[in-house]
C-alpha cells in the first residue's frame, strides 16, 4: 500500500529579498556546492507545524550572512510530506537558494520514541538531527544544525568556524548552572550501573538546537547507535522525560566544545508547560531561540505576543493578503 502524502503546508510566503556575496567570499560553483567542503551546510528540518518559523530562520541565516551564496541548505522532511510542495513553497521565497531535501523514514526510530512532558517533542521529525551523518551524502563532512524557532542575527560564518579539536564530534552551548540531576529520573539516578554514566565527565546541559558536528567522527564512532541504544534502555526503565535531548545529554554531556552563550539565547519560548515571556540571558546576542512550548508566530496570532516576538516578527515571511484555507 503507498504512503499517505500529507500536506506541508496551506500557508503562502513573500518572496525574500536577494542578498549578495561580499567580494571577499570564495566562489564556488553552483551544481557543486550542495557538496562542497568549501560551502556553509545547513540542516534543518521543516514540517507543517513549523515551516513558518523555518521560513523566518532561513531569511535570518541570509540577511546576516557575509557569503549568502556559499550557503547549502539541506532540509530534513517526513517522507510522507509533499515534497513538491515544499520544494515549490521554499523555492518562491527563496529562488537563488541552494537546497535538497531528504525525506526522512521514521519507521525505524519511532517505536524507541517514548512519550515526552510535551507531546510536541515526540514528533519523528524532532528525532531527525540523530541520522544526519545518515541521511546526508558522505561528501559532507561537517554541517551546523539549527531549530526551525531562533533567528540569526550575526554572521553564521563565526559560529561555523569553531573549531572542534583533536577529538570532539560536536559543539554546543553548555550551561553548566543549570541542575543536570533534574533531566532524569530517580530510576536513572538510583541505578548503580545506570548512574555511573557520567563518573568520568563533567557533566553539563546543552541545548541540541544549535550544534556544529563533525560528521566523519560520527560516522566513524557509530554515535546513531549508541544514542539508540540509549533509547532501548528508555522505553524498558523510563530514565527521562524530555523528548530528544536526553539521549544526547547520556552520549555526549561532558565531551563537548563549549560555544559562547551569545550563539543560542534558548528558552525565550518559556518552559515546556506554560510558554510565559522570558527575557534574554545577560550579555551579547547573536541567535535568539524560542525553544520551550511558547513560539512567536502562535503569540502574534493570538496577538498575545512577548516583547521580543518583536524581533522574530521583522523576519516573519508569512504572506496575509492570502486567506488561509480551512
Amino acid at each position: 500500500m503507498a504512503a499517505t502524502v500529507t500536506p506541508i503546508t496551506h500557508q503562502h510566503f513573500k518572496e525574500a529579498s536577494k542578498f549578495y556575496n561580499s567580494p571577499a567570499c570564495l566562489s564556488i560553483t553552483e551544481p557543486y556546492i550542495l557538496c562542497s567542503h568549501q560551502a556553509l551546510h545547513v540542516a534543518m528540518t521543516i514540517d507543517k507545524a513549523y515551516i513558518r518559523g523555518s521560513m523566518a530562520a532561513i531569511l535570518s541565516v541570509l540577511q546576516h550572512s557575509s557569503c549568502p551564496h556559499n550557503i547549502a541548505f539541506h532540509f530534513l522532511i517526513s517522507a510522507t510530506a509533499n515534497a513538491s510542495l515544499l520544494r515549490t513553497t521554499i523555492s518562491s521565497s527563496f529562488p537563488y537558494l541552494y537546497f535538497r531535501l531528504y525525506p526522512f523514514d521514521h519507521s525505524s526510530v519511532a517505536p524507541l520514541i517514548s512519550t515526552s512532558i510535551r507531546s510536541a517533542l515526540d514528533c519523528p521529525l524532532n528525532y531527525a538531527r540523530i541520522y544526519l551523518a545518515s541521511l546526508l551524502p558522505s561528501c559532507i563532512h561537517r554541517v551546523l544544525y539549527l531549530d526551525s524557532d531562533l533567528i540569526l542575527v550575526d554572521d553564521i560564518a563565526e559560529l561555523a568556524a569553531i573549531q572542534l579539536g583533536d577529538n570532539s564530534v560536536l559543539a554546543a552551548t553548555e550551561y553548566c548552572s543549570a541542575n543536570f540531576v533534574s533531566y532524569f529520573t530517580s530510576t536513572f539516578w538510583s541505578n548503580p550501573c545506570l548512574s555511573l554514566t557520567f563518573a568520568n565527565r563533567k557533566a553539563c546541559y546543552f541545548n541540541t538546537g544549535v550544534m556544529v558536528m563533525d560528521l566523519d567522527r560520527w560516522r566513524e564512532g557509530d554515535y546513531t547507535r549508541k544514542i539508540e541504544e540509549w533509547m532501548e534502555i528508555q522505553k524498558r526503565m523510563r530514565i527521562y522525560e524530555l523528548g530528544s535531548l536526553p539521549p544526547f545529554l547520556l552520549v555526549f554531556a561532558g565531551n563537548i566544545v563549549p560555544v559562547d552563550h551569545r550563539w543560542n539565547q534558548h528558552g525565550l519560548g518559556g518552559d515546556n508547560f506554560d510558554g510565559l515571556c522570558r527575557d534574554l540571558h545577560p550579555g551579547p546576542v547573536s541567535v535568539l531561540h524560542w525553544s520551550g512550548k511558547g513560539k512567536p508566530w502562535a503569540r502574534l496570532d493570538a496577538k498575545t505576543p512577548c516583547l521580543l516576538d518583536a524581533l522574530w516578527a521583522s523576519y516573519d515571511l508569512l504572506d496575509t493578503s492570502f486567506a488561509f484555507d480551512s
